[in-house]
């Protein structure tokens, strides 16, 4: 590439941005420097001249300079947090690495002297800031060793600040966009430029700052430009010796201070272990690849491999005992230190030293596992908890703040009380379950309160458990309310025989026992055996987070689950919780239904945030500010919200921590695509394999475990009854943001009324966060942040940064939501070890050998590079507006009878086949379980080779005959633009496992369908949007199993068949916008089926 192109400019822009961002961060933001150094990307460069930039520039050298060598304490003093000694030279270094990336980039003949030692150079400073990264500079004393350190990096910034001023001068005077070929062009040109005519300001007084030495001679200012490649080589020779002088100290720190304790606090207090396989399987990458990065520690990281697989057995059994996470949180600690020793491409002289100590330290490990193990086997296995730190104290019920005033519960208590007295005569648990604070509690005490409650059943008693609870204190409990005695008549009689008694009390009587709060189904079955089914109608009514308990403990249970409060019922309740009999004063109303607005529907948050505004002033600015921070005044309520939102994830199993935990990454109120959520998590590792299960399926299971939990909430679901969208309350996106920033697993940065770049500095000082999860809010950003932990880096509403940082030692996840630049992100192929990509130019890949999921939203159609469809590990590739295979593909499929592909691609999307050959690439793709294709010719295809499929969407751009076959397991199927004979619709209707159908613009041979008998015999979801059909002809017997039929735009259509009406599993018919004739039949459908009793039958007709 040559400097005369847009990118050359775009490179050199770069440059001097970088470092103007980094000067930035570490000074004040209000400095004449910064207003200065800005000047150069402000759109009023011209008008302020070339001349006076460059006297503003010269005026505030010494001062620039100042920033190529380490900050000092005084310079980051403005810094909150401040960072340590550690993460200001790794910034530092940070900084060196994207100034070398950009040089890198320059046209080959421009640096082509010292290119090797450039890459050299890049090489060792990627070295040492994964080394200020490592352990081993987190322990006690590291002083002497990063002094030496700095002394180097200061060269280096020495070195690299000619660059800078260089292609500061050079992006101002080259407007005519000059060829420039290699550096001695551009040095000529800078050169020609100083000593001109028009740059006879540089013998004048440059600013008053500068009172002892206010001249500058050409001569001297010339000294700040790239020297000459002969001095540029040895200067350059003389730097990477001192690296070389490094090397012997580094030993010797890390072999004097390896048995000394650390300051470095774990690298998560998650205890989760999931890291183990997640490690192990980086490991049996490296051994299987035979990598030229382990040769010479090969024995070594075989070793490494089998003592971490077993101390993750070990840690597996460890798991079910209490009390012991600190050595848990040990052992996942020493996982993510070999995980990022192994990842962050040190030497092997390094590797040499740093593997022997790893192993040391696991053996360590197992060893203390195995001494607690045998404590625990010599004294008893006391009864614990099945996960660590679920044993909480709590035998309460949910704080008395929301039965007071109650508001939205009347439809619902009803409801609940039907089914109570009515109903089958056989004993039957009814269910309240929903996410804390929803008002579980509140609702089956109006229920159980009910008169027609009241009055049904002989015997009632209400019961609270918990987490741990005490089986003789709920037996004691039903049995006080049940005999009405006194606590001192029972508590010295033993458990079963308040069992026995209990039994007997309610044996031939109608009784109702609520059980509120139930954790666990053994409770459950520890009790079932106490309470007699008689046939007469008695009833268990639990309130319960988890819909699963419910489940297992009774087949046949009736679940109900609370909605949340509409806008105005939360607003009747916070008005009747503030003002009590009064209403709201008028300046108040429209501030005081907007905070009941963002209260979300929740009961409880209304409910607290009334207690806030009840006990102030009612005072419009500060209801104001009450709406601006209404999650930070719920959470420092008096009643505690914090420990009832906790209990949900303390009894979450280990497995199912870190995917709740990653909710907290996304933007409050989105809805999370479950696919995407399923790739995120499969790319971090929180997902563990099963066999004959795929990943997808497994993290959907854990995907269901939450939202029965009442955890994570159903957005949207597909035509087939599937998640499709999901969110999590804003209260529980507080709390998970919240455990996550304590447990260093997750950081979240918004930048909205803050100063972007002194925000964005301070990201890259979060070494610890596994996570960052950043919203830039249209924020311009060069780079991204850099973090040498991070593992996953989820940027929204960003615009395409320039560069990011090689810096990202272990990153597996890149998601740039937004970009709409038409460049590729300059380094981002130093990320090796991604596992999910979302970008919207598609960058050269030959280094992602681990890539499972690649996203790519571009407005262009793509070609798919050859080596996409290689890649072992890709298992999902999306294409916003479609991809296409490239030529050499094509012609290597057309030339070679034999041709083969190797891959695991389970879903395409958008593919564009123009071609047979197309179709026999595609071929070679056999597991493929979702595809989406665009057909641009009228050849005919066939589908049925895909054994796996169950998903496609097939659209052509020009109508034709086509008749095609399918794949067997097709579950759902669209077709677009095609043309339809009775053959083709015969073949679909024989698919016996299609669920869902979506037709569109298709046009039927002779506008008329004629179903077969037996078609479709599973087929739940039918519609039909832009049809050209007339006549549509079914029996009763068709669709036996139908459920929804949707019409769009239906304007051919006469009439819909009045026999659907008949099918039995009909619930829907919807009509939008087509002819009047259908929403005619359709309304007469509707008549007919409510004349025979049908009112289950639901209609939306939309003209």
């Amino acid at each position: 590439m040559s400097l005369d192109s847009e990118q050359g400019h775009i490179l050199l822009y770069a440059l001097a941005k970088t470092v103007i961002d980094y000067i930035a961060f570490v000074s004040s933001p209000s400095t004449l420097l910064i207003d200065a150094l800005s000047s150069l990307e402000s759109s009023n460069l011209e008008d302020i001249g070339i001349r006076k930039y460059l006297q503003e520039l010269v005026s505030c050298e010494k001062e620039v300079k100042v920033f190529f060598k380490v900050p000092n304490q005084q310079m980051i003093s403005n810094i909150s947090p401040t960072p340590n000694p550690n993460q200001v030279v790794a910034a530092f270094i940070n900084v060196l690495l994207l100034i070398l990336e950009l040089i890198l980039r320059f046209d080959p003949d421009f640096i082509a002297c010292v290119n090797d030692s450039i890459q050299i150079l890049r090489t060792e400073l990627g070295f040492l800031i994964a080394f200020l990264g490592d352990t081993a500079m987190h322990l006690q004393p590291t002083n002497n060793i990063l002094i030496d350190i700095e002394a180097v990096v200061n060269e280096v910034g020495s070195f690299f600040y000619p660059f800078f001023f260089t292609s500061l001068v050079f992006s101002m005077i080259n407007e005519e966009g000059n060829e420039m070929k290699d550096m001695e062009a551009v040095l000529n040109q800078v050169r020609s430029f100083l000593h001109s005519e028009s740059s006879d300001f540089l013998e004048v007084t440059t600013t008053e700052v500068e009172e002892a030495n206010n001249t500058m001679t050409v001569n001297e200012l010339g000294s700040f430009l790239v020297p000459d490649i002969g001095i540029l080589d040895l200067a350059l020779s003389d730097l990477l010796q001192k690296f070389e002088l490094l090397k012997p100290k580094i030993k010797e720190h890390s072999i004097r201070v390896s048995n000394m304790p650390s300051d470095m606090a774990p690298n998560t207090a998650l205890v989760s272990l999931f890291i183990f396989d997640s490690v192990l399987d980086d490991l049996m990458y490296l051994i299987n690849n035979k990598s030229d990065r382990i040769v010479g520690v090969n024995n070594q990281i075989v070793m490494l491999h089998e003592e971490l697989m077993l101390l993750g057995s070990s840690v597996t059994d460890m798991q079910q005992e209490a009390g012991h996470e600190d050595i848990l949180i040990r052992a996942v600690d020493i996982a993510y230190e070999v995980e990022y020793v192994i990842n962050s491409f040190s030497p092997v002289w390094y590797l040499t030293l740093r593997l022997p100590q790893l192993i040391e330290k696991i053996q360590l490990i197992r060893m203390s596992i195995l001494e607690i193990k045998n404590k625990i086997d010599v004294a008893g296995v006391p009864q614990v908890s099945k996960y660590p730190g679920e044993q909480l104290s709590l035998q309460s019920k949910e704080p008395s703040i929301l039965e007071d005033i109650v508001v939205g519960f009347d439809n619902m208590e009803i409801e609940i009380a039907e089914q109570l007295v009515g109903g089958t005569e056989q004993l039957q648990i009814i269910s309240i379950s929903g996410m804390p604070g929803l008002g579980k509690t509140t609702l089956a005490n109006k229920v159980f309160n009910n008169p027609s409650v009241v009055y049904h059943f002989y015997e009632r008693a209400w019961c609270v458990l918990s987490q741990t609870y005490n089986k003789k204190d709920i037996l004691i409990a039903i049995l006080r309310s049940v005999k009405n005695l006194t606590k001192e008549n029972i508590v010295n009689m033993e458990d079963e025989s308040l069992a026995e008694d209990l039994y007997k009390s309610l044996k031939g009587r109608r009784y109702l026992i609520v059980m509120d709060d139930i954790w666990d189904t053994e409770l459950w079955d520890d009790f079932q055996r106490y309470f007699p089914d008689d046939g007469i109608g008695s009833r268990i009514l639990f309130t319960t987070r988890n819909k699963e308990i419910v489940l297992e403990a009774s087949p046949r249970s009736v679940i109900i689950a609370p909605p949340f409060l509409s806008e105005d019922q939360c607003w009747e309740l916070l008005q009747r919780k503030v003002f009590q009999d009064k209403n709201c004063p008028q300046e108040l109303l429209d501030i005081g239904k907007q905070i009941a607005t963002n209260c979300g529907g929740l009961p409880l948050t209304v409910v607290v945030i009334a207690g806030v505004l009840v006990n102030m002033e009612k005072n419009k600015h500060l209801w104001q500010k009450i709406a601006r921070n209404l999650s930070s005044h719920i959470y420092q309520t008096p009643d505690n919200i914090n420990e009832i939102l906790e209990l949900s994830y303390k009894h979450l199993p280990l497995y199912l921590r870190p995917c709740f935990l990653y909710f907290g990454a996304f933007v409050e109120d989105m809805e999370i695509p479950v696919r995407k959520l399923i790739s995120l998590w499969i790319a971090q590792g929180f997902v563990k394999k099963e066999e004959r299960k795929s990943l997808e399926d497994v993290a959907l299971g854990y995907l269901m475990k939450l939202i029965d939990r009442s955890l994570v909430l159903v957005a949207k679901r597909r035509f087939g009854g599937e998640v499709k969208t999901c969110k999590i309350h804003d209260l529980l996106r507080e709390m998970c943001s919240r455990i996550a920033e304590e447990n260093n697993f997750l950081k979240v940065v918004e930048l909205y009324h803050v100063d972007p770049l002194k925000s964005f500095g301070q990201v890259s000082m979060y070494q610890q966060h596994h996570h960052l999860s950043i919203n830039y809010n249209n924020t311009d950003i060069l780079s991204l942040p850099f973090g040498l932990h991070v593992r996953s880096l989820l940027c929204f509403d960003l615009e395409s940064p320039t560069s990011i940082s090689c810096s990202f030692k272990v990153v597996r996840v890149l998601d740039i939501f937004k970009n709409s630049d038409d460049r590729v992100v300059i380094g981002i192929e130093n990320l090796v070890h991604l596992r999910y990509l979302t970008i919207s130019i598609l960058p050269p890949m030959e280094s992602f050998h681990r890539l499972e999921c690649l996203v790519v939203y571009s407005m262009d159609e793509i070609e798919i590079p050859d080596i996409l469809l290689n890649m072992i590990s890709l298992r999902h590739l999306h294409f916003f507006c479609g991809g296409y295979f490239g030529a050499s593909c094509l012609q290597q499929a057309t030339n070679d009878e034999s041709f083969q592909i190797n891959n695991n691609l389970q879903s395409i999307s958008v593919l564009m086949i123009f071609s047979e050959t197309d179709g026999k690439i595609l071929r070679c793709s056999p597991n493929l379980r979702r595809l989406k294709v665009r057909i641009r010719s009228s050849v005919n295809f066939s589908f049925d080779f895909f054994n796996q499929l169950e998903s496609l969407k097939l659209q052509q751009d020009y109508l034709s005959f086509s008749l095609f076959s399918l794949p067997l397991n097709l579950k759902q199927l669209t077709l677009d633009s095609v043309y339809m004979s009775p053959e083709q619709m015969e073949i679909i209707g024989k698919l016996e496992y299609l669920e869902v159908l979506k037709l569109e613009r298709i046009c039927f041979e002779g506008e008329q369908w004629d179903t077969s008998e037996g078609g479709f015999p599973q087929l739940k979801f039918l519609k039909l949007k832009k049809v050209e059909i007339a006549e549509w002809n079914i029996s009763r017997d068709h669709f036996p199993r139908l459920q929804r039929l949707v019409l769009e735009f239906c304007e051919s259509l006469k009439m819909i068949p009045p026999n659907l009406g008949d099918i039995p599993t009909l619930q829907m018919i919807k009509v939008y916008k087509c002819a009047k004739a259908i929403e005619d039949s359709a309304k007469q459908i509707q008549e007919e089926q409510q004349d025979n009793g049908n009112e289950e039958l639901k209609f939306i007709i939309i003209s």
